[in-house]
């Protein structure tokens, strides 16, 4: 197929087209409308959010799954479905991805899953440690085509760390805004790589609300927003997940997936990255259903879910998930229609069950998880005693995040005893 180029967003007098990878043009999410590629993330006919539309009519499957099996151990190898240049591979790039499938079968024992059916997604393994560097890997590509000076973001931390070492690999000044009370590791995870670290009063909503406006300021020019207005761009490298768990799981889908939900775009994302693979041909066409997770204290898409509504009300997020505390998710009504369609649900967790569920991952299957790994979990636990989660099929939990981040869940874990150094202080303490 061939590449499709762009007028770059670049401020200076002469624009340059360059080259961006297989991406055909941006499409609207509501109304189908198309628009060339560039920086803009919202429709012009109806503002619906724009997507990129890819033509993969050229592509035979077994060649395309030669190239791939034959690509790096990283996000890279699917880069023939990918809105990327197609010299990425000569950029420097942080290169995240191919993190481990893991098979659960300890966590499986625990939760009542038959053994050999459950898997854990651990993206922990990223450099970074989150899935956001799938996500912004895509976003520097579209910043170097659109000649962007500046990363930036609105973040409830792993964004913001993720944007800041991509930064300082490629060669960006970055800036990034996070609320202003966020767990501490994030916060020095943010701020190591050198970039500016702004802390905003309120939650994510209002920094959320804060970048929109600065991108329509003067003081914004140059500005490479990655969940603004490099939106479209940096939302497929969620669509890596489900290209790997295929791929991984031998070139098949998984039957179930226990997704979190923070915008909601991870999700949907995954369910795109799932249904080209059948229109590809790279995977058999079976049903799967896709389930949501979300903390109570931060649970409009599942409270909407639970009432039959199309419509997620907005909520002020109270909760230790912090990386999924966003009350105005914008990808939730889509988050709706596809646990809806593939015959999924949306549910959540209190902040306990969290806990419980981190520590219950970590010592059945040594993964130590962030919050959000906790809220997967503890959701996949109660979607089975509840019956909406069939534990004799194949089920993939994502944990996207480490636990390091989040040391504050787990509070008070620490020393089992306290011994002198004798064997006859040993037995005293009861650990023969």
């Amino acid at each position: 197929m061939a590449a499709q180029t762009v007028e770059t967003g670049s401020t200076d007098s002469a624009a340059s087209t360059v080259d961006l990878g297989p991406a055909a043009a941006l499409s609207c999410r509501e109304c189908g409308h198309q628009v060339p590629l560039g920086p803009v993330f919202a429709c012009e006919e109806c503002f619906g959010p724009l997507e990129i539309a890819y033509d993969f009519s050229s592509y035979d499957p077994e060649e395309l799954k030669k190239r791939i099996e034959a690509g790096p151990a990283n996000i890279w190898r699917y880069a023939p479905l990918l809105p990327v240049p197609a010299d990425v591979a000569d950029k420097p790039n942080i290169n995240p991805g191919w993190t481990q499938l893991v098979k659960a079968d300890n966590l499986a024992r625990e939760l009542g899953v038959e053994a050999g059916k459950l898997f854990v997604k651990d993206d922990s393994g990223n450099p970074t440690h989150s899935f956001k560097d799938r996500v912004v890997a895509q976003a520097v590509e579209a910043a170097r085509a659109f000649g962007y000076t500046t990363l930036s973001c609105s973040s409830t931390g792993n964004l913001a760390g993720a944007v800041g070492a991509a930064a300082a690999r490629a060669g960006f000044r970055s800036c990034v805004f996070i609320p202003h009370d966020l767990e501490q590791g994030k916060v020095v995870m943010a701020a190591i790589y050198g970039g500016e670290l702004v802390g905003i009063e309120g939650n994510y909503d209002d920094v959320n609300r804060f970048c929109s406006e600065l991108i329509g300021d003067p003081a914004g020019e140059g500005w490479g927003f990655v969940n603004v207005n490099l939106r479209p761009y940096y939302a497929e490298g969620s669509k890596t997940l489900a290209y790997e768990i295929a791929e991984q799981l031998g070139w098949r889908l998984p039957d179930q997936l226990v997704v979190p939900i923070a915008s909601g775009s991870q999700l949907t994302k995954i369910d795109k990255g799932l249904q080209e693979l059948i229109r590809l041909g790279l995977v058999e066409d079976r049903p799967y259903k896709i389930f949501g997770a979300q903390a109570e204290g931060c649970s409009p898409v599942s409270v909407a879910f639970k009432a039959g509504h199309d419509v997620v009300r907005p909520q002020k997020p109270n909760t230790i998930a912090k990386s999924l505390a966003i009350g105005n998710p914008a990808d939730g009504p889509y988050v709706l229609d596809i646990a809806r369609r593939t015959g999924g649900a949306v549910e959540d967790v209190t902040d306990e069950q969290v806990v419980e569920a981190i520590r219950i991952l970590a010592r059945t299957e040594g993964i130590f998880a962030e919050t959000a790994g906790g809220v997967t979990v503890g959701v996949t636990k109660k979607l089975i005693e509840n019956g909406l989660l069939d534990p004799t099929k194949t089920t993939v939990v994502l944990n996207t995040g480490d636990g390091l981040k989040t040391l504050d869940a787990v509070e008070g874990t620490g020393l089992t005893a306290t011994i002198r150094p004798s064997l006859e202080s040993f037995h005293e303490a009861g650990l023969a």
